[in-house]
């Protein structure tokens, strides 16, 4: 019997030793990987306590979600994330983008004109500026290389090293698979100006980019860049890159206008009334990019379905809707094509036009008779 205690007391040492080994290493990982951005100061909770959107020290939504998961129901949802087999998670061979020439980039000054990255990555030609969104060029939409599966496509239309010089940055959220620390690095001296939503620029500065180059803007606040307005506009969502810091900073969605087009960009959102209520205020937008990718049943309240998607494409009164954040990572229990399949299926129900293009290929944002193959067979 005291055989058996002393065993059974040296494993429970062994297991407190390796938890509080676990703990040390993460907190080690978290506090100096750089990865992992910046923290919002008390000084700065302050500032953000002033906002409507700010409550007992946590950015929220106009919805009273999403539902905060215990720790149980968190390890329980990544088990079965990473442990359900989907068919056609993934396509079976790298998706093919379309490249793009560096020199008619840089040359470019006739209207308007995007191109999409995969994901919720874009590149905007507009006013003889050149514009990033959400741009996550990165391997994988997580801290580390190892801790993420790699993207769908190997290559991207044009790398960051042969972009010209970027006037301007929109950021929707902090979230990996928009806001990438290598992508941000290589690109923090091509780029002009930031803007984020509120909290988002403590990641930035510490990434070395100055404060003064940063814009943060609160829901229905307005920025303008020489003849382009920026207006950062409400969604549905979440925030946060670590376990501690969930909601320290805002999310969003972006409305761009120029004197010719209005163009309207979701950023991550659960369906909502603050479509409709964006619509009323900046619509109708010529173009729109949608988030439709990466839903589930569990977590139906901050990303849409696809039927939702096409939806809410019609609640802003966009003559031509978009889907984004599919066709990039895996990142939910859906198959790959699903999402693009069941939204042009809503959309002719609806009868909105549903913009199909491949990644790497043009994109005109006033043309609504712009037509697109079904490449994803």
């Amino acid at each position: 019997m005291r055989t058996v205690k002393k065993y059974l007391k040296k494993v429970l040492v062994t297991i407190v030793f390796l938890i509080a080994a676990l703990v040390i290493a993460y907190l080690l990982f978290v506090n100096f990987y750089p990865s992992f951005g910046g923290n919002v100061s008390k000084e700065l909770q302050k500032q953000y306590a002033k906002s409507p959107n700010y409550r007992d020290g946590k950015f929220v939504n106009i919805k009273d979600v999403p539902k905060d998961l215990s720790f149980g129901e968190t390890v329980k949802l990544a088990y079965k994330f990473f442990t359900t087999k989907v068919p056609e998670g993934r396509p079976k061979q790298d998706l093919k983008v379309i490249k793009l020439d560096s020199s008619d980039v840089a040359s470019f000054k006739n209207n308007t004109r995007l191109i999409w990255y995969g994901h919720s990555a874009f590149l905007l030609q507009i006013e003889s500026k050149n514009i990033l969104i959400d741009p996550m060029f990165g391997k994988v939409a997580a801290p580390h290389p190892l801790l993420g599966g790699d993207r769908f496509n190997k290559e991207i239309p044009l790398e960051i090293e042969k972009l010209p010089r970027i006037e301007a940055v929109l950021i929707s959220h902090d979230h990996y698979d928009h806001l990438d620390y290598e992508s941000i690095g290589k690109l923090k001296d091509k780029v002009a100006m930031f803007y984020t939503p509120l909290g988002v620029g403590v990641h930035l500065e510490k990434w070395g980019i100055k404060k003064e180059r940063i814009v943060e803007l609160d829901w229905w606040q307005e920025a303008k860049l020489d003849g382009l307005l920026f207006a950062c506009t409400p969604a549905q969502h979440f925030s946060g890159r670590k376990f501690g810091n969930e909601q320290s900073t805002l999310w969003s969605s972006w409305v761009i206008v120029s004197s010719k087009e209005s163009i309207f960009f979701s950023g991550d959102s659960g369906y909502g009334s603050h479509f409709k209520t964006i619509g009323e205020k900046y619509g109708p937008f010529d173009f729109a990019m949608m988030e439709c990718g990466q839903y589930n049943a569990m977590w139906p309240d901050i990303h849409m379905f696809p039927e939702e998607t096409a939806q809410a494409g019609k609640d802003v009164n966009a003559k031509v809707v978009m889907p984004i954040h599919w066709s990039g990572f895996k990142l939910a229990l859906h198959s790959w094509r699903d999402p693009i399949e069941r939204v042009v299926k809503k959309g002719a129900e609806l009868g909105i036009p549903i913009a199909t293009p491949k990644i790497g290929e043009v994109i005109k944002p006033s043309d609504s008779l712009q037509t697109y193959e079904v490449w994803w067979k």
